[in-house]
């Protein structure tokens, strides 16, 4: 390698003349320019302080290696130049140099606006040299100041960019500003101030002073680089990029991959830029990343970053088999497969998102309210390769990985370890597909630990849990309160039951921001209608206008049960209410869980989602009425209904010892363990139909309709398919009984 490697240096002022010529390229394997407004300003303070900043790192280049690495222009650049030299090292910085000196016509990276950079001379000489370097972003009034010399002069502005000109531009703006200062010494002495007349004169003093330090700087500054020799080969001078990387700024792996794959003629950085629109439903700087994993996943199940490189095209991975001995595999033979399989992983992200953004999938209504973002690949995975499984388990295959994604999220499973995780999981999932009896231990965790789920601590917006409760006020078809409407995702803002105004003046900690007294309402409603209202100050009003059922109905889309609407109405309402609010709400978001998810209720159809919920809210309003027609007396409720309950309510204690006994006890906790069927026979019995006749009218009306109702939810149930005539039967039960039920 003789000769391979040449220290130099240039000054700055040829440096911002080489860069003006379009001298420097930048290989597509580099990262974009992304440096920050004021990571520039920091760079101008280091050069102006006469500090050092690096070394560059340049390739003398020719027309076929510019090719083979696809470089562009240093960002900003217009016009034909004069490619020179490729950038391996130091493309922020000279990129920055560009953007201060040249001031191209073009916005910052990420903003909508250019960015002018300048020094305050005043600043500057009095040796404040935090304050001197500064940013505006271009306005009227900035444009006004850089086309008027005199209003520079006057804010002691010195625009960078006169600089990058140089030459007889910049030693004439030296100049005038000079002169500027003197002319309004001599006016401040012939108007007898005196006082101005100093004022001006220092900073005339200053200006020469400032065009003196300036150009020595400009001429005498110096910035080395190392020069590679046009000679060497494309694959020796990637190999020195990433071991240069991988030693001094950390690189993403994808940027090390990126470097590696350019010799085999792949373009890994237009291959994202070609699918990041495609992916932007998850804010994440590394779901080019993710893509790379969900290949490594379906193809060695791993996916940590050292399992990422043998992606490569034609890469020898050794592999030990069964019987423990070593051999060597090729996961992707060449770079048509690399493709193909990008595009695969690509494609699965995307559906993936879609699925998990769908209000009757799993609820992620937007991005703030995703999870976890790093489930994302093995999510993507799984569903890839549910895909490839024979049509008639597909259909068990999403089941399963349903389960595994609410198990995931409610045990925090992907807060850690996650590349590790998420190759058991994937492991462990695709077993379970193939053989129920092994069903992985996280589900059984889920299975066992939901009901200890403390969710008042849950008091921030974007942790897993959090965001899963959240999820599911979705799935539940969660209506707004004052239009009954649900919230499209777009109008959805998470609203405090109990306001904070309220909760800072009476409830300790944080627990006025737990999830228990958070919910999704339509932003108008939240803000301009409810706002730091208590609850008891605008039910009773929308109560009185929509009807207590209909009320009911819409909150307990909400999991805000009848016992914790009721205290929500109390007023006064106090600490101790609330204290009883939030315990409620727990109680029934863990039923909620238990329901949608532990008996996996959402692997109903969206269509049948909407049935079976439709039957739920008609059988929570014929307990409601029962309750008021009983005059909330437990012994009043026929013996063999009581028995049965009892019965489903001891098989419930066995399982879990903390239910509430009290409660369980009340007619509302033995309604719950009460079926349609029983339903119907309390209110038609002989001992009870007086007290429901007049809302009825017909028992033989009323028991078919019931009949229609048990059917259509037995088909739901059991056969998770409902033929028409069930379906429209069932639906017409659901409308009558509704109307029943909603009169007062």
């Amino acid at each position: 390698m003789k000769d391979a490697q040449k220290p130099d240096h240039v000054s700055l002022n040829s440096l911002i003349g080489r860069l003006r010529e379009g001298r420097f390229l930048i290989p597509d394997f580099q990262r974009d320019f992304e440096w920050k407004p004021w990571d520039i300003c920091e760079l101008m303070r280091s050069i102006f302080l006469d500090y050092y900043i690096g070394s560059l790192l340049l390739w003398k280049g020719k027309p076929e290696n510019f090719d083979a690495l696809s470089c562009e222009d240093v960002y900003g650049f217009s016009g034909g130049g004069n490619p020179e030299y490729i950038v391996l090292d130091g493309q922020q910085r000279l990129t920055a140099l560009y953007y201060a000196f040249i001031a191209p016509d073009v916005p910052l990276p990420n903003r909508k606006s250019r960015a002018i950079y300048f020094l305050n001379v005043h600043k500057f000489m009095n040796e404040e040299y935090d304050e001197a370097f500064q940013y505006e972003w271009l306005s009227k009034r900035v444009d006004k100041i850089l086309k008027n010399q005199d209003a520079q002069f006057l804010e002691h502005i010195f625009p960078l960019a006169i600089a990058g000109e140089g030459g007889r531009r910049l030693h004439k703006w030296f100049r005038d500003y000079e002169d500027y200062w003197k002319a309004e010494a001599t006016r401040a002495e012939d108007e007898g101030d005196e006082k101005g007349a100093s004022e001006a004169r220092r900073h005339a003093l200053n200006a020469d002073n400032f065009a003196e330090y300036a150009s020595e700087l400009i001429e005498q500054y110096q910035v080395s680089f190392i020069e590679l020799d046009k000679e060497l080969a494309v694959d020796k001078v990637c190999d020195i990029f990433t071991q240069i990387n991988s030693r001094g700024i950390r690189l993403d792996v994808f940027d090390l991959m990126n470097a590696m794959l350019v010799p085999k003629g792949l373009q890994l950085k237009h291959m994202w830029r070609a699918a990041e629109g495609r992916l932007q439903f998850a804010e994440s700087e590394k779901m080019n990343v993710y893509i790379l994993q969900v290949m490594s996943i379906l193809r060695q199940t791993y996916c940590s970053p050292k399992y990422l490189y043998y992606l490569l095209p034609n890469q020898p991975k050794i592999v030990r088999d069964p019987d423990g001995k070593r051999r060597s595999e090729i996961l992707i033979p060449d770079s048509k497969g690399f493709e193909t399989l990008w595009h695969k992983s690509v494609k699965a992200l995307e559906e993936s998102m879609n699925r998990l953004n769908h209000p009757q999938e799993f609820g992620v209504t937007s991005s703030q309210y995703l999870p976890y973002v790093s489930i994302l690949p093995v999510f993507s995975a799984m569903q890839t390769h549910v895909k490839s499984l024979d049509a008639g388990l597909q259909l068990d295959g999403q089941r399963k990985i349903r389960h595994w994604y609410w198990a995931s999220v409610f045990l925090n499973r992907y807060s850690g370890a996650v590349e590790s995780t998420a190759a058991r999981d994937f492991f462990d999932v695709k077993a379970w597909l193939e053989d129920d009896a092994l069903e992985p231990a996280s589900i059984q965790e889920f299975n066992a630990r939901y009901r200890n789920l403390e969710l008042r601590r849950e008091v921030k917006r974007g942790s897993s849990v959090y965001n899963g409760i959240f999820n599911l006020f979705v799935l539940a078809g969660a209506r707004d309160w004052i239009t009954g409407n649900i919230p499209h995702h777009d109008e959805l803002d998470d609203h405090h039951i109990v306001p904070v105004s309220w909760g800072k003046k009476n409830v300790g900690g944080n627990l006025i921001n737990s999830i228990l007294n958070r919910t999704p309402l339509v932003a108008d409603t939240n803000r301009h209608i409810i706002s730091d209202k208590l609850p008891n100050q605008y039910l009773p009003n929308l109560i009185e206008k929509s009807g207590e059922t209909t009320v009911r109905g819409i909150f307990e889309t909400h999991f805000i049960s009848s016992t914790a609407l009721a205290i929500l109405l109390r007023d006064p309402f106090s600490t101790n209410d609330f204290e009883e609010f939030v315990q409620e709400r727990q109680r029934t978001i863990h039923d909620a869980i238990e329901d949608l998810l532990v008996k996996e209720r959402l692997d109903l159809p969206p269509n049948l989602r909407e049935l079976d919920a439709g039957v739920e809210r008609v059988e929570q309003a014929l307990r409601n009425a029962i309750i008021i027609g009983l005059v909330n007396d437990p012994l009043l409720l026929p013996p063999h209904i009581s028995q049965k309950a009892n019965e489903l309510i001891q098989r419930a204690f066995k399982k879990n010892a903390a239910l509430d006994a009290d409660y369980l006890e009340s007619l509302s906790g033995l309604l719950e363990y009460t079926d349609l069927m029983g339903l119907q026979d309390t209110i038609v019995s002989k001992s009870q139909w007086p007290n429901f006749q007049e809302r009825f009218v017909s028992k033989e009306t009323l028991i078919g309709k019931f009949r229609q109702l048990a059917e259509l939810r037995n088909s739901i149930a059991h056969n998770r398919t409902v033929d028409e005539v069930t379906r429209k039967e069932g639906e017409a039960a659901i409308i009558w009984f509704r109307g029943i039920l909603e009169k007062q």
